[in-house]
């Protein structure tokens, strides 16, 4: 199975990591005295050259402490995947990244309405199916889990392939208010990047209007592979949608040195959001931290 990294750094340093592993002698072992004090082992050796490394600033004991644990006598700089664990040892168990997981397959929700009868969720049908076009903060909708993109399978039971938007919002009224099952497929539209800031405590893109207008060369976003023509939906898992450009950044400054975006095509977003105001989307939406 090969290895998997959030992000181009984290393979390139692991790459480096491995290769000084290699290089490094091995000494020969001694037997231990009684009144020895074992030592723990450190699996990797002093990293104190990447410390600048591809604009970044690293710290050679932050990287090792990021790294999977092998067990004395394993090969240096293997990791094997298992339950969708990746190596990292740049971006560490960063709570951005996993708040934007996008998860593959599919869940089963349980939706009820408020005391005004309302989910707090707007439908919208797209190429045949059916997804999430806005959640309102502090409703039903939000405390579930439901994120902006998501494609909606079944309500009650009843398929939603080549449901007219009109008639997922009948069947939502109709629903019972105690309990409404929904089954769930997160974002297929949408896809995430991991980055990291500079010295200087920049990723490397333009943003405006919310959408991705430019990316600088030899930046992080670059190496990782952001694309143009793309708006950001959530930055660390944390929806966006609407907000300035200013609160954006606000938010991007503040967000620590590992930046995940989540990034829709611009034909989708446009089509997605059509008929919704741009007031509605910057007051109503869900702009709180998800939970991990």
């Amino acid at each position: 199975m090969p290895t998997l990294y959030p992000s181009l750094e984290d393979l390139k340093v692991d790459q480096v990591i491995q290769a000084q592993a290699r290089d490094t002698p091995k000494m020969p072992t001694l037997p231990v005295q009684e009144t020895a004090v074992p030592q723990p082992s450190v699996l990797y050796p002093n990293l104190a050259e990447l410390e600048n490394y591809m604009g970044l600033s690293l710290c050679s004991q932050e990287v090792q402490q990021n790294l999977p644990q092998t067990p004395d006598g394993a090969s240096v700089g293997i990791c094997l995947l298992l339950d969708g664990q990746v190596v990292a040892p740049v971006s560490g168990d960063s709570l951005g990244a996993l708040r934007a997981a996008i998860k593959p397959g599919v869940r089963e929700i349980h939706l009820c309405k408020d005391e005004r009868g309302k989910t707090g969720l707007r439908l919208r049908a797209i190429n045949k199916g059916l997804f999430v076009q806005l959640v309102q903060v502090n409703t039903p909708a939000s405390l579930v889990g439901l994120r902006f993109g998501d494609q909606i399978l079944q309500i009650d039971g009843r398929d939603c392939a080549g449901w007219s938007t009109d008639k997922a919002h009948r069947a939502v009224k109709k629903a019972s208010a105690e309990k409404i099952v929904m089954v769930v497929r997160d974002r297929p539209f949408q896809r995430t990047v991991t980055m990291h800031k500079d010295s200087t405590g920049h990723v490397g893109f333009v943003i405006k209007k919310g959408k991705v207008a430019s990316v600088v060369k030899g930046s992080s976003a670059a190496r990782n592979g952001l694309l143009t023509n793309h708006y950001v939906c959530e930055v660390n898992g944390q929806n966006v949608i609407g907000l300035k450009d200013k609160e954006i950044i606000e938010i991007l400054a503040m967000a620590g040195n590992v930046i995940t975006l989540t990034i829709i095509p611009t034909v989708i977003y446009e089509h997605m959001v059509k008929k919704l105001s741009p007031t509605l989307l910057q007051h109503t939406m869900d702009h709180s931290i998800p939970d991990v």
